[in-house]
């Protein structure tokens, strides 16, 4: 028996079947059989997009915030990488020069 590989769809193909639903008024059953698409995954979708639809109305302020936010996590977290990065690169030359003076290769 040959085994099935699902189709992973990503939010903008999400949109666009939601879509042609909402906007185009093509039936759930059309689009679930055009699609491939189990029709309670199609009701998932709708679900969730009406769930989350409130974010689409927050404003740039809300949004610019957290990109803000983000970037300012982003940076402190390259500033610790780089720290330890150097740390390392100094205990691996401490290492080498060990090895050396121990004989080691």
């Amino acid at each position: 028996m040959e085994k099935k590989t699902r189709k992973r769809y990503n939010a903008e193909e999400k949109v666009a079947i939601l879509r042609m639903h909402l906007l185009e008024k093509v039936p759930i059953s059309d689009l679930c059989d055009q699609h491939l698409l189990h029709p309670t995954m199609f009701y998932r979708w709708q679900k969730e997009f009406f769930e989350n639809g409130s974010l689409a109305f927050n404003g740039t302020s809300g949004t610019k915030r957290e990109l803000e936010s983000r970037d300012r996590r982003m940076a402190e977290m390259e500033v610790r990488l780089a720290a330890k990065n150097e740390v390392i690169a100094e205990l691996m030359q401490e290492h080498v020069a060990l090895k050396k003076r121990l004989g080691g290769a």
